[in-house]
């Protein structure tokens, strides 16, 4: 009788180590998080985050992104948002400018090395310059400043500095652990990962303040059973795909010529993933971000424009969850062309030989496959969009008051987490492959 893998799981050794690497790492991660800022003003920041609307839902997000250290203000409180935000940039800018993309193209792998490289690299400014946002944002979000003594004159020069410098290094710390995870543990998982157990970590938090709730019972068993639905279709779109029949030519063995092999090319219905929510929230509280230091001018239509403003993009309008759907729409199509056209399939297949059964090769080939992807990439651009306005659909049947930024970080954190799983699944099940264990996660 064979082992269950589960056991297989820790008697080899392999494959133990790795999971017990990546395991410290988080715990040290979480520990790490726990280190604050000097001089936070915890007051200020507690009020931002039980404030809702604008200023609440920004905050919950960058609190999710971050891994559950905004909510303390750590000095990892950017987690590695940062260098996402480089990566992100970087991969915009290869189809947009043409050196870029021809490095790309003539060298995949080189190619490949040169984006990590400035990834990192840029990662320490944008970590720099968010620091600095952050902290000004925060400030202006709560009236009071959110750290005390800071400023870039004066004797507070070099206190300021210290804690933009200090911010940095937590940010380059968090993406150093998720490198080492994705080097010496579960493989390429390791950001992910990081993400993962902030987010994780919240979920009792969240739950508990929907107890606050006057229905407390009701809302605490519906938020379980539409968790639970969630999970559900998040789990079909993310394994849905849809496979292209490609036939590759025959090889040459010897004297002897193979017959042409049929495989097909998964294109996959979601493959934005998490990006564009990211995206359209960013955008969407831009704009009352900058209206909320407008509010108190002494010129009236000054101050009207930006309360209106405020009221249409705070988080608490129809208009701001129709356009926040529109957005994360959008952006799913968009980000999903600009990724697939940097992959260039069909020069690929055309180089190997291979060719789709009755469309000829090269360019008509990435226009067929890029034809193809837009047509299912729209079920999964609608159900992005339906995650992303899940919160304001609920509010209008349950009274949720000031806690539907809970229920957004939840709905939209689940995405994460799900996908998060189900990779480290498929790592996990292709190490016990390689191990020789062939019928795995099958209790015996």
């Amino acid at each position: 009788m064979k082992r269950s893998a589960w056991r297989y799981l820790w008697t080899a050794r392999d494959i133990r180590r790795k999971l017990l690497i990546t395991l410290g790492i988080m715990v040290l991660y979480r520990l790490a998080a726990q280190v604050p800022v000097p001089g936070v003003n915890r007051a200020a920041l507690a009020s931002i985050l039980s404030g809702g609307g604008a200023a609440g839902t920004l905050v919950g997000i960058l609190d999710m992104l971050s891994g559950g250290t905004v909510s303390n203000f750590s000095v990892m409180a950017m987690g590695v948002y940062p260098y996402i935000t480089a990566q992100i940039i970087l991969q915009l800018l290869v189809p947009v400018i043409p050196a870029l993309q021809r490095r790309m193209e003539d060298d995949p792998r080189e190619g490949q090395k040169w984006m990590e490289k400035w990834t990192y690299i840029l990662a320490v400014p944008m970590a720099a310059l968010q620091a600095v946002s952050q902290i000004r944002i925060f400030g202006g979000f709560a009236g009071v400043p959110i750290i005390d003594n800071y400023g870039f004159s004066g004797s507070a020069l070099l206190p300021s500095l210290a804690i933009i410098f200090s911010m940095t290094a937590g940010t380059m710390f968090a993406i150093w652990l998720g490198e080492l995870i994705s080097e010496f543990g579960i493989r390429n998982q390791g950001l992910s990962l990081l993400i993962f157990a902030g987010i994780v970590s919240g979920i009792p938090q969240n739950f508990a303040a929907l107890l606050n709730n006057e229905y407390r019972w009701l809302v605490l068993i519906f938020s379980i059973i539409l968790m639970v639905l969630i999970i559900f279709v998040i789990v079909i779109v993310q394994q849905g795909q849809r496979n292209i029949p490609v036939m590759y030519p025959g090889r040459r063995v010897g004297r002897r010529m193979s017959m042409p092999v049929k495989g097909t090319l998964p294109l996959r219905v979601n493959m934005a993933g998490m990006i564009p929510i990211i995206f359209a929230q960013s955008l969407l509280t831009f704009p009352a971000i900058i209206a909320g230091f407008f509010l108190q001018s002494e010129t009236t239509w000054v101050a009207n424009l930006a309360l209106g403003t405020q009221n249409i993009f705070g988080g608490n309008s129809p208009w701001y969850w129709a356009i926040y759907f529109v957005f994360v729409v959008g952006f799913a199509f968009f980000y999903t062309d600009v990724l697939f056209a940097q992959q260039n399939y069909g020069e690929n297949l055309k180089r190997s030989g291979a060719q789709i059964p009755g469309v000829s090769k090269g360019e008509p080939t990435q226009r067929y496959l890029t034809k193809v992807l837009r047509r299912i990439t729209f079920p999964g651009a609608f159900f992005l969009g339906l995650v992303a306005v899940i919160p304001f659909l609920v509010g209008l049947v349950l009274p949720l008051g000031d806690n539907t930024g809970t229920l957004l970080v939840t709905s939209s954190g689940l995405l994460i987490v799900v996908g998060v799983v189900r990779d480290t699944f498929f790592n996990i099940d292709a190490e016990l492959k390689l191990h020789g264990y062939d019928e795995t996660l099958l209790v015996r």
